[in-house]
């Protein structure tokens, strides 16, 4: 390379080198108005910052080093939604937020109504599948018009991270339509479950939301099983599967393996974690760790392993969010 092409090199790399080496990731509040029957979604939006973060507390358990409403200065961002499990919440994998954030992604995460740790009334309803898609349509559509910073987004760069119920939701999304009548199979090992009633009365699969073709590549980990082989065929995007050997919380060590053999072979770039369900969590803050939700196999440390979880997620996003 010549002098002058290396020149002009360096300066187009500047300005991108200044924007995804952040001091801190920046964090808004989100507050998604309710619209109709549709009722309001909260979370928050992380994204780079070129300012120092201070200590920010989400709970009695949970403090981030954050720049809180750090003004949103780059352009052409990517960006990547979140769904969180059943019972979870947006923060329920805040340090993988923060992660993509300091390298240069803006990241949205909700919790979804009816389904999260403080609401869990619509937790039974086999709908909640339906309007879990609905709502992260109704998050992409407010990050992309509506945000105050959507004009730093670049709309042909959007990714979709999701976990247990979120990696369900984010397969539909994805173009696998779900069948909810396999749900039956939840019931027969835990006949409590919450879905279990409803679900034997299915006969016919409702219908679930299209695919929404704004999301170019997504992030699936241990996801509830309510797909068939063909309905999975149909995805059209990467996909990056995660599994644990030990699954918990109505997910079989199986049901990944199924829908890794279901989905198009040369779109699927799958992981195996030595761990149970909860592993893909945010590793536990103060005193959770006594929580059932931060237990893991005496062999296994979580925090390592999310080293390693979000640099592959990184990395994934990466090589397929590229402009179009």
């Amino acid at each position: 390379m010549n002098l002058r092409r290396r020149f002009l090199t360096a300066v187009c790399l500047v300005p991108a080198l200044l924007a995804f080496n952040a001091w801190s990731a920046g964090l808004q509040w989100l507050d998604i108005p309710a619209e109709g029957p549709a009722p309001a979604l909260r979370g928050a939006v992380w994204y780079p910052c070129a300012q120092a973060g201070t200590a920010v507390r989400l709970g009695p358990s949970l403090t981030l080093e954050v720049a809180r409403d750090c003004p949103v200065n780059a352009k052409a961002l990517p960006l990547v939604i979140v769904s969180h499990g059943s019972g979870g919440s947006f923060a329920g994998h805040h340090d993988t937020a923060q992660y993509l954030a300091d390298h240069g992604f803006v990241v949205a995460a909700i919790s979804h109504p009816g389904d999260h740790f403080q609401d869990r009334g619509r937790q039974g309803e086999l709908s909640i599948f339906g309007t879990r898609a609905m709502d992260m349509r109704r998050l992409l559509d407010f990050m992309l018009q509506r945000w105050s910073g959507h004009d730093a987004l670049d709309a042909k760069r959007v990714g979709l991270f999701g976990f247990s119920r979120g990696g369900t939701t984010g397969l539909i999304l994805s173009g696998a339509s779900a069948d909810l009548r396999m749900a039956r199979r939840l019931c027969q090992q835990f006949p409590d479950a919450p879905l279990c009633d409803p679900a034997q009365a299915v006969d016919t699969a409702p219908a679930m939301p299209p695919a929404d073709a704004r999301i170019r590549a997504a992030v699936i980990a241990d996801p509830f099983p309510l797909f068939s082989h063909q309905a999975l065929q149909q995805v059209a995007i990467p996909i990056q599967l995660w599994a644990s050997t030990q699954g918990g919380d109505g997910v079989d060590p199986q049901d990944a393996m199924q829908i890794r053999e279901g989905l198009p072979a040369q779109l699927v770039e799958f992981h195996e974690v030595p761990a149970g369900h909860f592993a893909f969590l945010a590793p536990c803050q103060g005193n959770a760790p006594r929580a059932p939700l931060c237990m893991d196999p005496p062999s296994f440390d979580r925090t390592q392993f999310h080293q390693r979880l979000n640099a592959q997620v990184l990395a994934f996003f990466r090589r397929h969010l590229t402009s179009q």
